[in-house]
C-alpha cells in the first residue's frame, strides 16, 4: 500500500479480520461478516523511525498502548468496499503524522476588530446594568 512518494507499506505487515457489520444489509447483516478490522503494528513496521514516533505520540483511539493501530470499517455492505474504505484511513492517519506542522505566524488583531469587541462588552454591560434594582 502506498502512502506517499518516499512511504509504503507491504501487504504481510497488515492484519484483516471479518467482522459482523452493523448498519445496511437486511438480514444478511446478521449472517455475513462484510466489516473489517484492520491491524497495523507500529513497532515491527518498515516506517522510518521519525514516523513511528510521530504516529506513536498521537493522541487517537485507534491506536492501542502496545503500538498497533486497529481500523474498524463497516460503512458498506461489500467486504470488499469495507476493506477500501479502512486502508484509506489508515492511509489518511499515517500521512497526518507524516505532513509537517505549520508553525504560527503571531498576528495583532486589527483597530476594528478590537473597536467591535471593546463596543460588544459596552453594550452587554449597559443591558446588565438595567437589570439592577433601582434605588429610589
Amino acid at each position: 500500500m502506498k502512502i506517499s512518494e518516499h512511504i509504503s507499506i507491504p501487504d504481510d505487515s497488515l492484519e484483516f479480520y471479518p467482522i459482523r457489520s452493523r448498519g445496511p444489509g437486511g438480514q444478511n447483516v446478521n449472517k455475513v461478516s462484510s466489516g473489517v478490522h484492520i491491524r497495523f503494528d507500529i513497532h515491527a513496521s518498515d516506517l522510518p523511525d521519525e514516523v513511528k514516533a510521530k504516529l506513536l505520540s498521537l493522541n487517537d483511539r485507534r491506536i492501542t498502548r502496545q503500538g498497533v493501530i486497529v481500523i474498524k470499517s463497516m460503512a458498506f455492505r461489500s467486504a470488499v468496499k469495507n476493506r477500501e474504505s479502512g486502508l484509506e484511513r489508515l492511509a489518511e492517519l499515517i500521512r497526518s503524522a507524516v505532513r509537517p506542522v505549520k508553525k504560527r505566524k503571531p498576528t495583532r488583531p486589527t483597530r476594528a476588530s478590537a473597536d467591535r469587541r471593546l463596543d460588544s462588552k459596552n453594550r452587554h454591560s449597559r443591558i446588565k446594568a438595567l437589570r439592577k434594582k433601582i434605588d429610589i
